[in-house]
């Protein structure tokens, strides 16, 4: 994902039928990970049973209803806005059609459905979302995070929706406009029997996945910040392969809380009711953006769509399905470095 991606990659197979005018480019067989569904397999919710997250309703697809997936498109029925669509330039207006780049790996925000065709997450909703409102069809092209910026600067692909951080270095490259917060968070088990908050985790086992900037930048420091520079006891840092091992360890008690990516644990919490929250506040938070190559004549159209989403009841839903409403914003600002 976005700014930290970093020990991400564990595994479930997602996707669920694309609506006739959205296209993927790539053959997606690759398998891609979850922390929440993945841990359907290992862990048991609330029945005691393993809980099929991935499970589909009735109403599939188009618009007509929502799947446990959301593989519904949400830019059905969705008009355009006729302030941003006066900022298209003729030749895209013309060709009536953009093109997205994203790495369909990162569950929840960006990844495919249980088919292993549609992309889901929040990503995709929001690319939708962006060419609903400029009157435009959409090619999704499911490529590596770290091959999006030079394919954008070569002009393959028109924009990305990856949950992208804003750094000194991207912007000298791209044109970025804020789209939501993402960041880190600490993961406990249902109704917080410990009591433990985001800054009173001193003496107790927190799970962080190995090279994680949890593990290397966000545990140390609140660790000194909040206990040992206190004279209290060092939070007690449990280095695991996967966030999987790490929430299935939580559900057995082996430790007292999770730190990693607010909207992966956010999205665990969403798939397995009453067995994890999220604490408040997050660690940390920082606005993600959508990027363009650098001076892209697109530029100050998508940026008024995104305005246009933020202001819809569809932004609000977006965030809300995916598991984290509380990291939207209000106002689609050109982006400031991050780093």
């Amino acid at each position: 994902m976005e700014s930290n991606r970093t020990g991400r990659r564990t595994v479930l197979r997602t996707a669920g039928a694309v609506a006739a005018a959205m296209q993927v480019s790539r053959n997606l067989s690759v398998p891609i990970v979850t922390a929440a569904l993945a841990l359907a397999l290992a862990a048991c919710g609330a029945s005691g049973t393993p809980q099929n997250v991935g499970a589909k309703g009735t109403a599939q697809g188009g618009g007509a209803g929502s799947s446990a997936e959301h593989t519904d498109d949400i830019s059905v029925g969705v008009k355009p806005d006729a302030k941003a669509v006066k900022l298209l330039p003729a030749a895209v207006k013309a060709e009536g059609k953009l093109s997205v780049a994203m790495d369909l790996a990162y569950p929840p925000t960006t990844f495919m459905a249980s088919d292993n065709k549609t992309p889901i997450g929040f990503n995709p909703d929001m690319a939708r979302l962006i060419a609903a409102k400029l009157g435009l069809k959409l090619r999704i092209n499911n490529v590596k995070f770290d091959t999006i910026i030079t394919g954008l600067q070569a002009g393959r692909y028109d924009f990305t929706a990856s949950t992208m951080g804003a750094t000194k270095d991207r912007l000298k490259v791209l044109d970025m406009v804020d789209y939501f917060k993402a960041g880190t968070g600490v993961s406990v088990p249902y109704g917080n029997p410990q009591k433990l908050g985001t800054h009173t985790l001193c003496g107790h086992r927190v799970g962080v996945t190995s090279g994680s900037t949890q593990e290397l930048q966000w545990v140390p420091l609140l660790s000194k910040q909040d206990c040992t520079s206190k004279g209290k006891s060092a939070i007690e840092a449990v280095t695991l392969p996967s966030v999987n091992d790490a929430l299935t360890q939580l559900v057995s008690k082996r430790l007292d809380a999770v730190m990693y990516d607010f909207t992966a644990l956010g999205w665990a919490a969403e798939q397995q009711p009453k067995t994890f929250e999220v604490l408040k506040p997050m660690v940390t938070a920082k606005t993600v953006a959508v990027a363009l190559k650098k001076d892209s004549p697109l530029t100050p159209a998508v940026q008024a769509a995104v305005q246009s989403i933020i202001d819809s009841p569809e932004y609000a839903d977006a965030l809300g399905r995916w598991g984290f409403p509380d990291l939207g914003i209000t106002t689609a600002a050109m982006a400031v470095p991050q780093d």
